[in-house]
């Protein structure tokens, strides 16, 4: 199956179902319970999944999806032939607050694993910039290839470090050698779409070791950033892998080049 131009229709569907509703996405009693993934649910939340869900349906698609706002749901005669994983708002809280840096995420397996991800899309929504990457295929934004950072220094790289958690007290200890030498931390709120601005060189690294991370954000990234180039691996350097369940939690450290990786490992504390 050509499954990118069906992602990429899946994007643009989604920027058109969301697009009335964010100027009230903010608005109080427009909740709608508890995701999947453990989240507040809103409208908007909604309406991106439901043009995900529509679209793949309008193609006939049989799949199962793995959602952070719906859980796990069957679709078609042969529901075990593809693994649909959707984030379908990756940065609610910005969007809601009027912050610009909110993507769409979809990845597809043909087992219930992220190692078995083959197609990727990451669509940020505000600035309409869409990643994508099919597996052996390499990465690329708006259809032009990508490439990682080669800067290794800890005085000239970006790197992203997730703190927003209540365990920050047990992790800080882990990071603070990194975050003593390297000069430029930033945490912008859209965990997918922050992996893809290490896979195309925008910033250098990324870590999330808060155990707090959905596989839903991340198995697209996942994809994007290794077809770019990039290096992602557990924290201690083993391989990233984890079940394709909206309960499933990952913890990582994504650089643009193994120098960069193998510096942020040696800093961080186990």
């Amino acid at each position: 199956m050509e499954w990118m131009p069906i992602l990429l229709e899946c994007a643009r569907n989604v920027g058109r179902n969301i697009a009335p509703l964010i100027r009230n996405a903010n608005k109080p009693g427009l909740s709608f319970g508890i995701g999947a993934g453990g989240d507040p649910m809103r409208q908007v939340d909604l309406a991106a999944e439901r043009a995900v869900v529509d679209t793949l349906l309008a193609h006939e698609i049989s799949f199962t999806l793995i959602s952070e706002e719906s859980g796990i749901m069957r679709y078609g005669d042969k529901p075990e032939e593809s693994y649909v994983v959707v984030d379908p708002i990756d940065g609610t809280t910005n969007l809601t607050r009027g912050i610009p840096f909110y993507a769409t995420s979809i990845a597809v397996s043909t087992k219930p694993e992220m190692q078995f991800v083959h197609a990727a899309l990451v669509s940020d929504l505000f600035h309409n910039v869409t990643y994508t990457a099919e597996r052996g295929c390499g990465a690329h934004r708006d259809g032009r290839r990508i490439y990682p950072s080669t800067e290794d220094s800890l005085d000239e790289v970006v790197i992203g470090v997730d703190l927003n958690t209540y365990k920050v007290r047990e992790i800080a200890p882990r990071i603070t050698g990194l975050l003593a030498k390297a000069k430029h931390i930033r945490h912008l709120g859209a965990n997918s779409l922050e992996l893809c601005y290490v896979a195309d060189g925008t910033t250098d690294a990324f870590i999330d070791i808060r155990g707090k991370l959905r596989v839903t954000d991340t198995a697209a990234a996942w994809l994007i950033v290794n077809e770019a180039g990039a290096k992602i691996t557990t924290p201690t350097g083993g391989p990233l892998n984890a079940r394709l369940d909206p309960r499933e939690r990952v913890t990582f450290v994504a650089a643009g080049n193994e120098r960069l990786h193998k510096i942020i490992l040696d800093h961080i504390k186990a």
